[in-house]
């Protein structure tokens, strides 16, 4: 099936700006929504941002809108997520979904493909 693999997280100080980056399967990722989601400790698995198949819609969480970018290379499949002024409660584990679907959609559950996270630790 679909592989799914997340990179570009580290230790980084308030302030800072990261960027994440995904690799997706090129057959599934081309024509489907994808998505960022992020599980702080001891706390659920929350959304992120996400962005349609074509790159033409994206959705943000309003704790980071203004702050984080996503987007996706529509040649190479890579989806991005370029963070500027993180805090420290972005600390999370970032994850990478796929979805069959070609919407930017929030919701977990219409993603089938998932990575297996890349850590986002901020300082204060």
């Amino acid at each position: 099936q679909v592989q799914v693999t997340e990179s570009g997280g580290g230790l980084v100080q308030a302030g800072d700006s990261l960027r994440l980056s995904c690799s997706a399967s090129k057959r599934t990722a081309s024509n489907n929504g994808m998505a960022w989601f992020r599980r702080a400790p001891g706390k659920d698995r929350e959304f992120v941002a996400a962005i349609s198949w074509n790159g033409g819609t994206s959705n943000y969480a309003d704790s980071v809108k203004g702050r984080f970018t996503i987007s996706r290379d529509r040649v190479t499949n890579i989806m991005s997520l370029q963070m500027t002024n993180v805090k420290p409660e972005d600390t999370a584990v970032y994850y990478c979904a796929v979805s069959r679907l070609a919407a930017a959609s929030s919701m977990t559950g219409t993603y089938q493909y998932w990575g297996q996270g890349t850590q986002v630790t901020v300082s204060s």
